[in-house]
């Protein structure tokens, strides 16, 4: 007996769809993180002592940092072309051509994301405040910040962006809401669902999948035109649709049935698809233990803790893993499959180090005054 060893995700990225406006899991999420990081400053600020208020203009700060650093960091770092090409998508969440349309900001790196809030913070600390130099507010919003970086993981994953590469682990995740999106295109499909094969018989890293089709009703279908459409049609976006192909391994006659309930047709297709690391979801995990840890540090040593101690050990594990994590993952731009270390792993190697520098610093001074 076998025993399956993937998961099917086909779970939409959309919330619900208004007139071309839609509502995201992934901007859902990402707004609760800044809401939850502000409730839990809010705690943190009136353990200490400190003005609430100030959660405030810092809630503000970091909203702002935190989307126009990752964009920026995004373009620089992946797309430098478009400060040429269309300067205008950089900074608008929208888009005019073909039609208008809602996007949101697409494109975000975490760190960008990083420098923006450092230099936020920054900009925050040179207004003196009784207890808040730099370094100190620094290791409260690193708290938060590990907690909100899971939940933009999380919606990444609700996305099925930033994949892992194929693995047989017993976790592997199948993305498969693109290959969903693109059967619906031609708007024959009413709906998609996948069924997992309990067999052994793999073709390399890809696993046996059942994909099944509920036709839209019509009454002027009929099967001659189904089986075209599907032995040809359906055939050829399996087998050479490059927009999936990380998804589906799709070689030779695409096997399927084809059936009839009332005045509704069904038809199960047989294919292979490639199950991945689920490289979101280690991430946010990781994240969600960051933010245990650092608040575990600050509730039980806050009076003893050297300013900055937190900011280097969330710079030291957040993107130590972040560097370790990247084998796991696909390249997101093509000119990474030339270098020997992606850009994400080329960008955490700094922060690593100076996590490093900073943690020996802080410890080093604290050692100093307490002499």
């Amino acid at each position: 007996m076998t025993y399956l060893t993937y998961i099917i995700w086909n779970g939409s990225p959309e919330i619900i769809n208004l007139g071309g406006i839609s509502l995201r899991w992934y901007g859902l999420l990402f707004a609760l993180g800044f809401l939850i990081s502000q409730q839990v400053l809010y705690y943190i600020y009136k353990k200490e002592g400190k003005p609430e208020s100030d959660v405030d203009t810092l809630t503000i700060y970091m909203i702002v940092a935190t989307i126009l650093g990752a964009r920026l960091g995004h373009v620089i770092f992946y797309q430098p072309e478009l400060f040429l090409e269309n300067p205008l998508s950089i900074i608008l969440p929208v888009e005019f051509s073909p039609k208008f349309r809602f996007t949101g900001f697409t494109g975000l790196a975490s760190h960008g994301g990083a420098f923006g809030i450092l230099f936020a913070l920054w900009l925050y600390a040179r207004k003196k405040r009784p207890g808040q130099s730099y370094l100190q507010v620094v290791d409260r919003i690193v708290i938060v910040t590990a907690i909100t970086g899971a939940l933009i993981r999380f919606g990444n994953y609700f996305n099925s962006e930033i994949i892992g590469k194929p693995t047989e682990s017993n976790y592997g995740v199948v993305f498969a809401s693109n290959v969903t999106d693109l059967i619906k295109f031609d708007g024959y499909v009413e709906d998609v669902d996948y069924v997992a094969i309990d067999t052994a018989a793999n073709v390399g890293p890809a696993k046996p999948v059942k994909i099944l089709l509920t036709f839209k009703q019509d009454e002027t279908y009929t099967e001659d035109q189904l089986n075209s459409y599907i032995s040809g049609r359906l055939q050829s976006m399996l087998s050479y649709n490059t927009g999936i192909a990380e998804h589906v391994y799709q070689s030779g006659a695409l096997r399927y049935r084809l059936g009839k309930e009332g005045n509704q047709y069904h038809a199960i297709l047989y294919t292979n698809m490639i199950p991945r690391h689920p490289a979101q979801l280690y991430e946010s995990i990781s994240c969600v233990l960051l933010f245990l840890l650092l608040f575990w540090l600050w509730s039980k040593k806050k009076n003893e803790l050297a300013p900055g101690s937190l900011l280097g050990i969330f710079l030291i594990v957040c993107f130590g893993l972040r560097f370790a994590y990247e084998f796991l993952k696909e390249n997101q731009v093509a000119f990474e499959d030339e270098l020997t270390l992606n850009m994400g792993q080329i960008l955490s190697i700094p922060l690593v180090i100076a996590g490093v520098v900073l943690l020996i610093y802080s410890l080093k001074k604290n050692k100093e005054q307490s002499v």
